[in-house]
């Protein structure tokens, strides 16, 4: 098994594990996105953020990613997570492993605060949030309409550094020391 950093490329792999969930209340969108848009939202996330794919002898298995949580420069420190793996993959810890990685990953680029957003009821994905010390702070009440019923929605978060009077700016994925991502990368997906 192999993780990396996404790219537009991966856009058709990644869009076919979204797929699966697309008729769900996992995603709250109606209609699955082109293969063009997919490339564009892993190009727009890429430019700051990581978007990682994990690979199984080449084929695409799951992709975990993080961006802004809200847009004003003030949440710049505050980053929401998602996480999507191939149902044939879910239930092995595989989640786990790879959310673990991003965490570590936006600790190295000085994110303070990660959220994730459940809808509910969703056991595999709450249970995931609580292992990995994510603190449940709210539940947003009938917060979307699909499939002909109201969904609520849990929300998550869990500080990942210290909150100093003046934090410097996150630091770019791609500024990120080489050596130190391969190193997180064989930390949670050894050979």
């Amino acid at each position: 098994m192999t993780v990396r950093f996404a790219t537009e490329a991966d856009a058709g792999r990644l869009l076919a594990i979204y797929g699966q969930y697309i008729d769900t209340p996992v995603t709250f969108e109606y209609d699955l996105p082109t293969e063009a848009q997919f490339a564009a939202r892993i190009r727009d996330i890429t430019g700051h953020w990581p978007y990682l794919i994990c690979e199984e002898d080449g084929a695409a298995v799951g992709y975990a990613y993080a961006h802004l949580a809200r847009e004003r420069a003030a949440y710049g420190w505050y980053v929401e997570l998602s996480i999507y793996l191939d149902r044939n993959w879910t239930g092995r810890g595989l989640g786990r492993r790879l959310y673990a990685l991003l965490l570590d990953l936006l600790r190295s680029q000085g994110v303070r605060t990660a959220m994730g957003c459940v809808t509910l009821p969703n056991p595999a994905s709450e249970t995931l949030h609580a292992a990995l010390g994510f603190d449940r702070v709210g539940v947003s009440r009938r917060a979307g309409y699909k499939n002909g019923v109201w969904h609520d929605v849990a929300w998550f978060e869990k500080p990942l550094a210290p909150f100093p009077a003046s934090p410097p700016p996150t630091v770019p994925v791609d500024q990120l020391d080489r050596s130190a991502v391969a190193a997180l990368i064989k930390k949670h997906f050894p050979e």
